[in-house]
Formats: structure tokens, C-alpha cells, sequence
């Protein structure tokens, strides 16, 4: 009967995983059926259309909802049936392509309860959770994993550095019921822990103890200055000199310019300040380490991470150049499911979008050598014009020579 075990739990847990939000944009225009656009930037909001972008690995697959204008707001949502993950894993999963070699801008989701004004949603709509890459300049180039938490949003303290060229790129969040956690990018592991670690979900478990002091006779020097170490007689010397080269001008007139000096220069026998050889100290007790003590404001949370009414899903960023390709949205509860997913479709296409992609850059490279070759023989051309109209111009200045018939006659 235990040999059977592994494989009815494996059985067990492939039927009770779930999907609960799936979007691949593989039905045309409907996919503004299911996705609602928020009206609250107004005429600043920009519009999502539906693309491949310029270079993809599958026509059809690859498609996506991209941002069209620059400088824009973009608020966009869609609704699910509710999730809680108290009691098992939470996996949001999407892919995002730069094509447009981002320089400032989002990349990330967010995902809501269903109490969410989706027509309203902005900046300020409280979210559960924040998901997905981030770049503004060269600097800041992140993965954001942010966490609601008694009304506030907890960054993670980690620093998880997102993609930054022009591909498509698999983000997977998984968060866990033993409350660790893992990101994934492009199926790979870039970051995992545990929720208090890595976030301020709870106050620390130690505080020191105010009530202890260092003793007034801890003596934590480890060196001191040598007691029987005297500073020589002829060690004090000026820093500068007068140049012994130095001469008065000639032409020098003190009433007039004052008395005088030589330059300054560096004195070669300046030793500095001086100071006693350090010996180790006979009474250096180390160290001082203040003694903690359990932090009183300290009370486990077995739902930190955990939400009962996860419904939608939103992408709500600023973009200053437009060109970002959304697809492959999963929200379940099965982090293998979620992989195998993943694989399916963006590892299977990746390949053929970097080919296409190297193809198009090396006839783009063709094609400007072209053009300069033809801008320089061109250049040569219009040089050689020139020389030609100047040696004519010059041969039509040249005087005419004088006839000789009337000499002759």
C-alpha cells in the first residue's frame, strides 16, 4: 500500500489543482470582452491593441494586448472567479516584452479584490498583491513583489533584477502556504525565502534590551597608545619652506610691492603629526553586544501573504515609450501546472522570436551598409563634378590667344 502512496497523492493533487484566470489573446477581438479599460487619466489614458509585435516565434501565440502611446497611463482589468490561498500555493504567471527597448516604465500586475471599481482603478486602488518587472534609467531595473498587509504595502527587501532587453520573458510568482516563497523568471529561480525575512510583515522576534547598558568599566579598545613611546626631539618640523632658490627680482621695488617673500615649498623633513606606537590593550574585553530580549509587540500571523477574495487582475503603469507586449496571463494554484505552462508558451517560441529578431537586425545591418556605400558614391560623384566644372571653369578664363592673319598680310 506505501508504494501506491506517492502516486495517489500526485493523482490527488492534479485533479484538485486549479485555474482560476487563464489569458493567451488567441480569440481576436474578444478579448475586450473580457477586459475592462479604466476611464479615471481620462485623455491621458493610452490604448492597448492587439499584437505580435515587430518580431515574434509563433504568428499566433505571440500575440498580445501592447501599449500604443507614449507618455500615457494604462489601466486595464479583468475579473475571475474568487481565490483564497490560505490553505494552498498562489501562482500569478505572465509574459512581457519590451520590444521597444523600455526606458522608464512598467511591467508589472496587480491583483485586486472584488470590491475593485475596475472603470476606476488607478495608481491609489488598494491591490493585494504587485507583481512584475519595473525599469526607470539604467539603475533601477527591478522585479517588484509587494504585499498588502493590514493597509499597508510591504516591498520586498531583496533586490531581484529584472530582464532589460528586448525579448519576451516569463515572470512567475508562487507564494506558499508554509508562507516561503518563489520568482521565477523564465522559468528559472531568481529569488526565494520566507515572507517575514524578506518582508516587514512582523515586528522582529528580538529587541534589545532597554533596560542594559555598557558597564561604565568595559573597555572595548583593542589597541591603545604605547605609554613608554616619546615623541623625538627633532621630530617637529615645519610642513613648508621657503624656496632656497628663490631669488628677489631684480626689477622689485618693496614700496611698491610689498616686502618680499620666497615661494613655499614642501619640506622634505616634515614628518607630520606625530603619535605613539599602538600596543595591544592589556584590559580589552572585546566587543560590547547589547543582550535581547522576545519583543513583546511580537504575534505570529499565520495569514501574512494569505488573502480570502483574490478576483481581478489589472495592469495599471505609466509608460513614457510605448511598445510592451502583455500575454500568457495564469492566476492557480499549481505551481507545476504553471510551469509546464510556461514552457509551452514562451520557451517553445523564444528561440524562433530571437531568430527572427537576429534576422531582421542583420538585414537591417545590410542595408545601412548599402546606404552608406551608396552616400559615399555619391559623395565621390558630386567631388568629381566639382573637379570637372572647375577645370572647365578655368580653361574658359584663360585669354584667348591673339591672331596673327593681319601681320601676315
Amino acid at each position: 500500500m506505501k508504494a501506491f502512496l506517492p502516486i495517489l497523492i500526485g493523482l490527488f493533487a492534479s485533479v484538485t489543482a486549479k485555474i482560476y484566470f487563464e489569458e493567451r489573446f488567441d480569440d481576436g477581438d474578444a478579448w475586450e470582452q473580457r477586459w475592462v479599460a479604466s476611464t479615471h487619466k481620462g485623455d491621458q489614458a493610452g490604448k492597448f491593441v492587439l499584437s505580435h509585435g515587430k518580431f515574434f516565434g509563433d504568428e499566433e501565440k505571440d500575440k498580445g494586448i501592447q501599449t500604443s502611446q507614449d507618455a500615457r497611463f494604462y489601466g486595464l482589468s479583468a475579473r475571475f472567479e474568487s481565490m483564497s490561498n490560505k490553505d494552498k500555493p498562489l501562482v500569478v504567471q505572465f509574459t512581457v516584452k519590451h520590444e521597444q527597448n523600455i526606458d522608464c516604465g512598467g511591467g508589472y500586475v496587480k491583483l485586486f479584490d472584488s470590491s475593485l471599481d475596475q472603470k476606476d482603478m488607478h495608481g491609489d486602488s488598494p491591490y493585494l498583491i504587485m507583481f512584475g518587472p519595473d525599469i526607470c534609467g539604467p539603475a533601477n531595473k527591478k522585479v517588484h513583489a509587494i504585499f498588502n498587509y493590514k493597509g499597508k504595502n510591504l516591498l520586498t527587501k531583496k533586490e531581484i533584477r529584472c530582464k532589460d532587453d528586448v525579448y519576451t520573458h516569463l515572470y512567475t510568482l508562487i507564494v506558499k502556504p508554509d508562507h516561503t516563497y518563489e520568482v521565477l523568471i523564465d522559468n528559472e529561480l531568481a529569488e526565494s525565502g520566507e515572507l517575514e525575512a524578506d518582508w516587514d510583515f512582523l515586528p522582529p522576534k528580538k529587541i534589545k534590551d532597554p533596560n542594559a547598558q555598557k558597564p561604565e568599566d568595559w573597555d572595548d579598545r583593542a589597541k591603545i597608545d604605547d605609554p613608554s613611546d616619546t615623541k623625538p626631539e627633532d621630530w617637529d618640523k615645519p610642513q613648508f619652506i621657503p624656496d632656497p632658490e628663490d631669488k628677489k627680482p631684480e626689477d622689485w621695488d618693496d614700496e611698491m610691492d610689498g616686502e618680499w617673500e620666497p615661494r613655499q615649498i614642501d619640506n622634505p623633513e616634515y614628518k607630520g603629526d606625530w603619535k605613539p606606537a599602538q600596543i595591544d590593550n592589556p584590559d580589552y574585553k572585546g566587543p560590547w553586544i547589547h543582550p535581547e530580549i522576545d519583543n513583546p509587540d511580537y504575534n505570529p500571523d499565520a495569514d501574512m501573504g494569505k488573502y480570502d477574495d483574490i478576483s481581478i487582475i489589472g495592469l495599471d503603469l505609466w509608460q513614457v515609450k510605448s511598445g510592451t507586449i502583455f500575454d500568457n496571463f495564469l492566476v492557480g494554484d499549481d505551481p507545476t501546472e504553471a510551469k509546464k505552462i510556461g514552457d509551452e508558451l514562451w520557451k517553445n517560441t523564444s528561440k524562433a522570436e530571437r531568430a527572427m529578431k537576429d534576422k531582421q537586425d542583420e538585414e537591417e545591418r545590410k542595408k545601412m551598409e548599402e546606404e552608406e556605400k551608396s552616400k559615399k558614391a555619391d559623395e565621390e560623384d558630386e567631388e568629381e563634378d566639382e573637379d570637372l566644372d572647375k577645370e572647365d571653369s578655368e580653361k574658359e578664363d584663360e585669354p584667348a590667344e591673339e591672331s596673327t592673319e593681319h601681320d601676315e598680310l
